[in-house]
This record gives structure tokens, sequence and C-alpha cells, in this order.
């Protein structure tokens, strides 16, 4: 049975899910104009960035489309539903960046620590001349997003916030520069770069 569109708005949302099942894009959209202010509401008090939340939204609204069979309403409302999921994925996003965080902060201490010879000094100084030429094809949103991320030190959130850009996308702005620059840097004489 699909529901009519004056029947959505009056819909209960056990009723709007099973529509959801039958890939009616419009239950989707009266799910999301229900609950996607306290979704988001909850993922931007979790993760404080909004770029983040509304990815985090959208994230959401995709698992229910794509599983709606996960919510049970014998278990409790589809918004405590939405929420918990919501919950959920901020938790292992803040998890995931504080684990990359960790592994940064100790890779630049061993850097910070590892001695340099005059030899391996010249080279890094003959490197660094390529890396700042190769920097300078790139183009301006990908070399903006590196400099922020790689030279300044700052998390793909903060570039992201910086930027005013989602974090997914300087994600690929920085991925798709490192490549340009490593193309760049092996036709130039050798030198690779490796992502992180």
């Amino acid at each position: 049975m699909t529901l009519r569109a004056d029947d959505l708005t009056t819909a209960s949302d056990t009723a709007l899910v099973m529509a959801i099942s039958r890939y009616d894009q419009r239950a989707l959209a009266e799910v999301y104009r229900r609950h996607g202010g306290a979704v988001f509401g909850l993922g931007r008090r979790l993760l404080s960035a909004a770029a983040v939340a509304e990815e985090l939204v959208q994230e959401v609204f995709l698992w229910l489309w794509e599983q709606p069979e996960k919510f049970d309403p014998s278990r409790g409302s589809l918004r405590a539903f939405l929420l918990a999921r919501c919950h959920s994925r901020a938790v292992d996003i803040l998890r995931s960046d504080a684990s990359r965080r960790r592994r940064e902060e100790r890779d630049a201490a061993q850097t910070a620590t590892a001695g340099y010879d005059l030899e391996r000094e010249v080279w890094d100084m003959a490197v660094a001349d390529h890396v700042r030429d190769a920097m300078a094809r790139l183009p301006e949103g990908e070399r903006a997003a590196i400099e922020l991320a790689y030279f300044g030190g700052h998390t793909y959130r903060e570039v992201a916030t910086m930027l005013h850009e989602p974090e997914g996308t300087i994600k690929s702005r920085i991925r798709s520069g490192l490549k340009r620059l490593r193309t760049t840097l092996v036709d130039a004489g050798g030198l690779g770069v490796q992502d992180s």
C-alpha cells in the first residue's frame, strides 16, 4: 500500500518506515521533516561543528533509507531510534578523531626527536623546493586544505571549519591534492609523497 501525498503528514512514524522500506522517497522526506532537526541538534551538541553534524544527519537518514527493517516500533519511538544511531556514530567519529590526533602527535614527536645529519638536511632542502613548486601548481582549494592540514597542523575538522566546507569535501581535496603532488614530484625527479 502506497501512501498518498495528503496521508504523509498524518501517517504514523511506523507507517512511514514501512513506506520507506518500499523505497518511497516522500516518506523519507516526511520522516526527515519530523525528526531531522532533533538529529541535527544532537549531532551538533556532540560534535560542535555544524558541517560535521550535517554530514552525520545525512548518514543517519541514509542508513534508515538503506535499512528500514532495523527499526522496531515495539522497542521505542522512531525519534529515539534515530537519536540513538546519531549518538553511536558521533561517538565513533570522536574516537576516530582522538585516535588520529594521538597518532599525529606521536609522529610529530618522533620526527622532532630524530636527529638529522648534514647530508639529510641538504636532501630535505632539495625536497622542500620541489614540494613548494608542486604546491604552487595545485588548484587553490586543494592547496589551501593541504597547507592548513599538513603545514598548519590543523585537523580535518578544523580545516573544514576554517574554509567553511564540509569535512568530507576537505578530505577529498586533500586526497586529490596529494595524488597530484605525488605525480608532479615523481615527474620532477623521482621524489614521492606518501598519503597519510
